[in-house]
């Protein structure tokens, strides 16, 4: 099955050579092109994209605020932010707002490719060119954008102080489901027990304990 793609570039060549350079690929599909916010979001309500590749800098509307208009009406669609800036405030207000990805645009296209790729999965892509600086995990932690809605659920309650067979019965899902949400969320945001899974909670306002 193939991974339905919009391109969201105020620079039209730059828009054109991705176009091309995913249309070469077999499991890619380009569905949509713009240069504007607004675009962005008409194309997304009218193509619903499994990726948008979405310049942060468009000329009407910023990007941060496109992509949390996004993720509220249409969550399904993965975002990927792309930008000249490398700075760390940049790259993080984008994944909080709602971005799973984020690629500079002097990467080569190949690493498009692979960003596509790994976020269409569920993954986290930020380009290697950002150096380790550009998402500081002991300063920030992950966007809470890493992690699924029915991780969330399980995460508020675990720091809510119920336990796995608490939450088992609370989200009428089995006990066996409960423990792999919970090692995943642990993994995804490279938490190692209950105590700093709260903590991680309460900073992002998924429970006021």
């Amino acid at each position: 099955m193939s991974i339905s793609v919009a391109i969201i570039e105020k620079q039209r060549l730059l828009r054109e050579l991705l176009a091309a350079v995913l249309r070469r690929e077999a499991d890619i599909r380009v569905v949509g092109e713009g240069d504007t916010g607004s675009q962005a979001i008409s194309i997304t309500r009218q193509c619903r994209p499994d990726i948008l590749l979405l310049n942060i800098a468009l000329p009407d509307i910023n990007g941060m605020q496109v992509v949390r208009v996004l993720k509220a009406e249409a969550p399904a669609v993965r975002l990927i932010a792309l930008s000249d800036r490398a700075q760390p405030s940049a790259v993080y207000g984008m994944l909080e707002a709602g971005a799973m990805g984020y690629v500079v645009k002097s990467a080569a296209a190949d690493e498009v490719v692979q960003a596509i790729r790994i976020v269409s999965t569920g993954g986290l892509y930020l380009s290697p060119a950002l150096g380790s600086q550009a998402y500081d995990k002991k300063n920030f932690g992950p966007p809470i954008s890493v992690l699924g809605r029915r991780e969330r659920e399980v995460l508020a309650l675990l720091a809510e102080g119920s336990n796995s067979r608490e939450i088992a019965g609370k989200l009428d899902i089995s006990l066996a489901t409960v423990e792999v949400h919970r090692r995943n969320i642990m993994h995804k945001l490279g938490l190692h027990n209950v105590a700093q899974l709260t903590k991680y909670a309460i900073k992002k306002g998924l429970t006021s304990l």
